[in-house]
């Protein structure tokens, strides 16, 4: 039995995919004919319902992968196959505090969103209205809004917020922000950047080099994918390459002044007693 208010993922015998929230007495229409919500409530997950026509319909719980997939964008989102690595560098988990700028659709936002738990914040600075919208009524729709604070505002001025575990950057010249880290996150978080261009890369690299930064990595993500069939196995004639450079640092704050030892008055020294030399002659016993 599925409770209302649970999202679940509708695929037809062809594949088509419909992520719907379950509400008593809803349907969803389709290509394929109309669903009754109160019948996928009733079968439960991994069962199959069918439309008014005949035609059947696989009911899933939805993954993160799908949410993903599933955000009605506006604006180009981050892969799954970056933003794996992403959550791991980052260091993000039940409990995290973590600065986003460039929201966009919300597709990151929903992945930190479900990592950091209800325990955790997210908080998300975008400067176009449009986008901030779209991006709120997305993560509503996934059940995710409560654990984000969006904040509809350029991060030209610096950060409103300040002790964040980790901070990501998905703007187009993140160099001219870096001065305003140090007082958003806490000594010794890690910080990401997502950039198209080799141009932009090497120019965040230089700013990196004369900051407060360490550890600077960059990497790109490919995923080449292979046909299931086991008598003739290989690759499939298309991947998923290129898709931005992923730039990663870690601020690491100033050394204070280690405190200067106190002066040591030195002992006065020692007379060591002269050594006594034997002189005598040997015997024949000695000999």
């Amino acid at each position: 039995m599925i409770e209302a208010g649970q999202l679940i993922l509708l695929i037809s015998h062809k594949g088509k995919r419909y992520l719907r929230k379950l509400e008593t007495g809803g349907e969803v229409h389709t290509h394929d004919g109309k669903l009754l919500m109160d019948e996928a409530a009733e079968v439960g997950f991994g069962q199959y319902i069918k439309t008014h026509l005949g035609r059947p319909y696989l009911i899933l719980k939805p993954t993160l992968h799908d949410l993903i997939k599933g955000v009605k964008r506006q604006t180009q989102i981050m892969y799954p196959k970056e933003i794996g690595y992403l959550l791991m560098k980052l260091g993000i988990g039940p409990g995290s505090t973590v600065i986003e700028s460039g929201t966009g659709s919300g597709g990151l936002t929903t992945a930190l969103a479900w990592f950091v738990g209800d325990t955790g914040k997210v908080i998300t600075y975008e400067r176009r209205e449009d986008f901030y919208k779209l991006a709120g009524k997305n993560l509503e729709r996934v059940g995710l809004s409560h654990r984000v604070e969006q904040v509809n505002q350029n991060i030209e001025d610096g950060f409103l917020h300040s002790g964040a575990d980790a901070l990501f950057l998905d703007v187009r010249t993140p160099w001219e922000y870096l001065e305003s880290i140090p007082s958003a996150v806490i000594p010794g978080a890690m910080l990401g950047f997502l950039l198209p261009t080799v141009n932009q890369v090497s120019e965040l690299l230089r700013g990196l080099e004369d900051g407060p930064f360490a550890e600077a990595e960059v990497l790109e993500i490919l995923i080449r994918r292979w046909k299931t069939v086991p008598d003739r196995m290989r690759p499939d004639d298309r991947m998923v390459a290129h898709t931005g450079f992923l730039v990663f640092a870690r601020y690491m704050e100033p050394p204070k002044a280690a405190p200067k030892p106190e002066p040591v008055e030195e002992a006065a020294p020692v007379d060591e007693p002269e050594a006594v030399t034997d002189t005598a002659e040997p015997t024949e016993d000695s000999e």
